[in-house]
């Protein structure tokens, strides 16, 4: 009887849901369901097209129950790996204005908040679950492309293996 191994890489998952994202619920659910049983150390987040100052973990709770990007970069270490789940197709002004935010206003613009974010854990990787033909045709995917340090890969099977090695070389 041995037991079942997991990765002990620690993992945090930031999930974009709502909007644009519903067409692709069933791709990220399944990659939700196999990261969770993959990773020891695995915490996840939602948010809603962009990375700003708050993130919460039960979407039905959203409004009430948020964890706060500060909390999040001061109570995880370094050693943790960050990989960001979105389409990253949002008006450009939602990642570069404060006051971009379409649910509410944010103070900073989600541009700052993403190099926080990079800053505390530079092993980090973006997931695109949009063909990625199509990227060069959204501003806003150049836009996170760039604040990504070109660390965004398609949600395929050999995105994931590029954004695995990604991760590995920081």
């Amino acid at each position: 009887m041995v037991p079942e191994r997991h990765n002990a890489v620690k993992v945090l998952l930031f999930l974009d849901v709502g909007g644009s994202m519903d067409i692709h619920v069933r791709t990220c659910e399944e990659l939700f369901s196999a990261a969770r049983s993959e990773f020891k150390h695995l915490e996840y987040f939602y948010f809603h097209n962009f990375l700003y100052d708050f993130v919460w973990k039960d979407n039905r709770r959203r409004r009430s129950e948020q964890i706060t990007l500060a909390e999040i970069v001061n109570t995880y270490g370094r050693d943790h790996k960050v990989i960001v789940v979105g389409d990253a197709s949002m008006s450009p002004y939602e990642i570069t204005m404060p006051g971009g935010g379409i649910e509410y206003w944010n103070e900073e613009a989600g541009a700052v908040w993403a190099g926080r974010l990079l800053a505390a854990f530079p092993y980090a990787a973006w997931l695109n679950p949009v063909p990625e033909s199509s990227w060069p045709y959204t501003q806003s995917i150049q836009l996170i492309r760039t604040l990504m340090k070109e660390r965004m890969f398609p949600l395929t099977l050999r995105g994931l293996e590029d954004g695995i090695s990604a991760l590995k070389r920081g």
